[in-house]
């Protein structure tokens, strides 16, 4: 029977405050409160002498000086079991599509990432449908990318692609702040296209208590890193990563934690560190993938959040107008992957982004009022025609389909000796009927 503490020194915002002694960091507690004896779950997130602090999940609206608290002499956990497959929770581990509670092969969550010295070079490319992505920024097995956006730009439509085609046994989302809206979205397009089965949901509405995002990724990965270590090629998905920032900075501001840049806790580029370094690929075995969502205010990239993420993480895709730039992202380990695809891959991807950068000159020169050349009018159609075949999200083909379309698209606006590509691989790829 474990020791119920009565008197509560301090109630700050969703953290309260309770004299105890002999409690570890990170231990779950129970705080009830009210004549209905109302119990909320809580963690321990600062420990001074006897004063311990507790971060109640729900929020402390309710909770008196009286109320009990109890420590449960362990930290989050969550289950690992296969029976999670097709099923949503939220922040705080508990249904949410109202099925039955899964408490099989209990894990704690926010554990250490696996040592560096035993982690493997990432040598596998997973396939997501987009061009944007397969062909000119491959996303490859156990990297970490950050999709840097704006609010209002369809990061979330994007992800869902992404659930839908990638080709990985199991999808993890953890959801941030979600507009009840976007919840829904993501709810029933996996589940119109047969995608749900083979994913977990972990879901923080924007009208539930704020600290109950932070756990979100920590739940997401947790049950990744099982299914990883048992042989499962997973692909965690989280949305938004700048939500999950600033619940950390209104936790720092109720701590009265001394701030860093624009408030943020100073910590802020440790707590990402240690999301996104769960990502790996284990040798003999499975795999983790993470991709994540970071808004950027003001469309600001030296912003706390975006700044710090780059540090972390492997590149990036910027997500502007509708459409993944091919300036500015970045995927780091593709190399690693796009020269054992098909061997005209590094020429397409390298060729049609220098052709596209010779169009955005051409554009600028046009918008002056310049004479336009020959080239600058075969350049500016290929640009019309990369924008509609490789940058529009619409499109959803095979890479060797879209390898193929850009051959195509190349033939309709150059003659072979413009593009630069070597003479062994237009004869053999080149299209015979332009």
């Amino acid at each position: 029977m474990r020791k119920v503490y009565h008197k509560i020194t301090q109630i700050s915002g969703s953290v309260i405050t309770v004299e105890a002694e002999d409690i570890p960091y990170g231990t779950l507690a129970e705080v009830t409160s009210g004549e209905e004896q109302d119990t909320s779950l809580g963690q321990v997130i600062r420990l001074n002498g006897k004063e311990v602090s507790i971060q109640v999940f729900a929020g402390s609206r309710g909770v008196a000086t009286n109320s009990k608290v109890r420590f449960l002499g362990r930290p989050m956990e969550v289950s690992t079991s296969e029976n999670l497959m097709g099923r949503i929770f939220t922040g705080s581990g508990y249904p949410r599509d109202d099925g039955p509670a899964v408490q099989d092969d209990m894990v704690g969550i926010a554990g250490p990432s696996v040592n560096p010295s035993r982690r493997i070079i990432p040598n596998k490319m997973i396939r997501t449908g987009i061009p944007m992505i397969d062909v000119f920024n491959s996303l490859v097995e156990s990297q970490k990318l950050p999709i840097f956006s704006v609010p209002g730009e369809p990061y979330n439509q994007v992800l869902a692609r992404i659930a839908m085609q990638a080709e990985v046994d199991t999808i993890l989302i953890g959801g941030i702040g979600l507009k009840y809206d976007d919840y829904l979205f993501f709810r029933n397009t996996l589940e119109q296209h047969g995608a749900l089965s083979k994913a977990i949901m972990f879901v923080h509405t924007a009208a539930d208590p704020t600290v109950e995002g932070l756990s979100v990724p920590d739940l997401a990965l947790a049950v990744a890193e099982s299914y990883a270590v048992n042989g499962k090629r997973v692909l965690v998905l989280l949305t938004d990563m700048t939500n999950y920032c600033d619940a950390l900075k209104e936790v720092a501001i109720t701590m009265e934690q001394i701030p860093s840049n624009r408030g943020y806790p100073g910590d802020l580029y440790t707590q990402l560190a240690q999301r996104y370094e769960k990502a790996v690929d284990f040798e003999g075995s499975g795999s983790i993938t993470t991709l994540a969502v970071t808004t950027m205010p003001g469309d600001d990239v030296t912003h706390p959040v975006p700044d710090n993420t780059g540090y972390i993480t492997e590149g990036q895709f910027y997500l502007r107008n509708g459409r993944i730039e091919p300036f500015g992202s970045l995927s780091r380990l593709k190399q690693q992957v796009n020269a054992d695809t098909r061997e005209d891959h590094r020429a397409i991807m390298d060729t049609m982004i220098r052709l596209y950068a010779s169009c955005r000159e051409s554009e600028e020169k046009q918008a002056m009022g310049f004479r336009m050349s020959p080239w600058d009018e075969k350049v500016l159609k290929y640009g019309k025609l990369f924008e509609q075949r490789m940058m529009d999200l619409r499109v959803n083909i095979p890479l060797e389909e879209a390898l193929d379309l850009g051959w195509k698209t190349l033939a309709e606006c150059f003659e072979k000796h413009e593009t630069g590509i070597k003479t062994d691989l237009l004869n053999k790829f080149w299209p015979d009927n332009t």
